[in-house]
């Protein structure tokens, strides 16, 4: 983790430095003078060497100083803070949904014999994965927040005044998010577990007398879970750095519309601080899943 969080911040701090063009030209357009363009350079520390320029921004990055903001005019760690009073909720919320939707589900169709019972599961998960993100939040909206009104839209998000309305706000983009995740994380439990019960251990412990039930809960269930371990890491990922699409259909002030809000406006210190958020959310809960496959599998050692 350690050796792919500084190859990360390094590619990241470089990248911004090879693509073609000053980034202080391009960030004023063409009807800049020189002299505006300059002021920007220095205010960006495009000017100094690169080595300075890559000392000067990892050491503030370690302060917790990403530099400010050239369209908002703030500090650009105070406004990924900000921003993730936002995210943060709405990511874990979404992952609560998945959790709590896909693996039960997953597990009863695995169990499940009947045929048309597993025709209508693919049908579903199949739709579930296929049926883009946007097009169920505008689904949601249509009918829980204008036809039935069971959910009010456009409610403000204040943590501090009001609690409730903060949480309703959330309801409609997590379960948009979580459908196809859901969707996907169910179809790799049913998969992992219909391998398992065909495997020889099983047989031996029912055999053994050891109940159905209690050897698919602790036995096949587990074993199940490695890969699915794998593609959580991954799909959790994606919901915490930023439903883009989600929170623009939705206004929500959250990562993804902040880093939307980034690139229109073409904000370098944003674009950089944001780019640098999203790689080590990725890094951290990919190590994360790495952990959690010895919880799952004694059999896996840290080495």
């Amino acid at each position: 983790m350690l050796i792919t969080t500084v190859l990360t911040v390094v590619m990241i701090f470089l990248i911004f430095r090879v693509i073609p063009g000053d980034p202080a030209a391009i960030i004023l357009g063409a009807e800049a003078d020189e002299a505006q363009v300059q002021a920007l350079r220095s205010r960006l520390g495009t000017d100094r060497p690169v080595l300075d320029q890559f000392t000067g921004w990892l050491w503030g990055a370690l302060r917790g100083d990403l530099g400010v903001s050239l369209r908002f005019n703030r500090p650009v760690t105070e406004m990924i803070l900000d921003r993730l009073a936002v995210t943060a909720p709405l990511a874990c919320l979404s992952i609560v949904l998945v959790i709590v939707t896909a693996i039960p589900m997953g597990v009863a169709l695995a169990l499940t014999r009947g045929r048309l019972a597993r025709l209508g599961f693919a049908y579903l998960s199949q739709l579930g994965m296929a049926v883009p993100s946007f097009w169920a939040a505008l689904l949601l909206m249509s009918v829980f927040g204008v036809s039935l009104r069971w959910i009010p839209l456009g409610e403000t998000m204040d943590w501090q005044r009001d609690v409730g309305a903060s949480l309703r706000a959330l309801i409609l983009p997590a379960v948009a998010i979580a459908l196809p995740s859901a969707a996907v994380v169910a179809r790799y439990v049913r998969g992992g577990l219909v391998d398992q019960l065909s495997q020889n251990y099983m047989r031996t412990a029912i055999s053994k007398g050891l109940p159905f039930r209690r050897a698919v809960s602790r036995h096949a269930l587990r074993n199940a879970l490695m890969p699915v371990a794998t593609v959580l890491g991954i799909l959790f990922a994606d919901i915490v750095a930023g439903a883009v699409v989600i929170e623009q259909v939705f206004a929500l002030p959250g990562i993804g519309l902040l880093l939307v809000t980034a690139v229109g406006y073409r904000d370098f210190p944003l674009i950089q601080g944001l780019a640098l958020y999203i790689a080590l959310v990725v890094i951290a809960l990919n190590f994360a899943v790495d952990v959690l496959y010895r919880a799952i599998d004694p059999r896996v050692r840290l080495r």
